[in-house]
């Protein structure tokens, strides 16, 4: 039922191997290190397997206004953007929707809780590109154009992986900007569901409940001439995504 398996993208290789995907494990600490201990492996895949038994229970609702799950309607890459508190259902929805014509990767953090992340999403087939605004960011980058370059989808929470909740990190835009790859907003909204008390008030939905999951229509990253033009067309893409929100402080 969920996305095939793809190779693992990372900013230093890709293995053409067809084997689950697997982020990087590295055992140095310092900030430009990949980190993955025993303990992120096993709680990710945990929880990776919980999302998608409870996904076979959920009553998707799925609006595609971007066409994504049309054949040759977007035939180059694009990079899906939602918040990070309502990733738990998307890896189903975005299968149901296109998983058997397109190809994607995640991009989580290079601390232990991306490798949790990271480990969640193989269990689904996804691969990961690992880094963040604090730590390797420009490899994650780097690791971002080359999945486009290879023809993957790119899936990025902006407000990731710290917050604030609801802010538009401008990475995303960065990377929109210079591989002229368009961005299509995710909106996910629960019928029922908990919402845990972490800093992004992070969502699950209650099984056999109902999930409207909405594929906006594409953006396209104007080319920015300085600051200010950069951050206008930041804050034109965090308003859609916050459109979408139903639980805004």
């Amino acid at each position: 039922m969920f996305p095939r398996k793809v190779p693992r993208v990372s900013d230093q290789q890709q293995s053409d191997s067809g084997e689950e995907a697997r982020p990087e494990v590295r055992p140095s600490r310092n900030r430009h290190e990949i980190r993955e201990n025993r303990k992120a492996i096993v709680a990710g895949t945990l929880i990776g397997w919980f999302m998608k038994v409870c996904a076979w229970t959920l009553r998707f609702e799925i609006d595609d206004r971007c066409g994504i799950g049309t054949p040759d309607v977007h035939p180059a890459p694009v990079i899906y953007a939602l918040w990070h508190n309502r990733f738990f259902t998307v890896p189903a929805a975005w299968h149901i929707l296109c998983g058997k014509l397109r190809k994607s990767v995640v991009l989580t953090s290079a601390s232990n809780d991306g490798a949790m992340v990271a480990r969640a999403m193989a269990v689904f087939g996804f691969a990961a590109v690992r880094g963040s605004s604090s730590r390797r960011a420009v490899a994650a980058l780097v690791g971002m154009k080359r999945a486009i370059r290879d023809g993957f989808d790119v899936c990025v929470t902006p407000d990731g992986p710290r917050g604030p909740r609801y802010v538009f990190h401008p990475g995303l835009v960065k990377i929109a900007e210079a591989t002229h790859t368009p961005i299509i907003p995710i909106h996910v909204r629960f019928d029922s569901a908990w919402r845990l008390k972490t800093w992004d008030r992070f969502v699950i939905p209650k099984p056999f409940s109902r999930v409207h999951v909405i594929f906006d229509r594409p953006i396209m990253v104007m080319p920015a001439a300085d600051a200010a033009g950069f951050e206008v067309e930041r804050q034109r893409i965090e308003a859609v995504l916050l459109a979408g929100v139903d639980d805004l402080p």
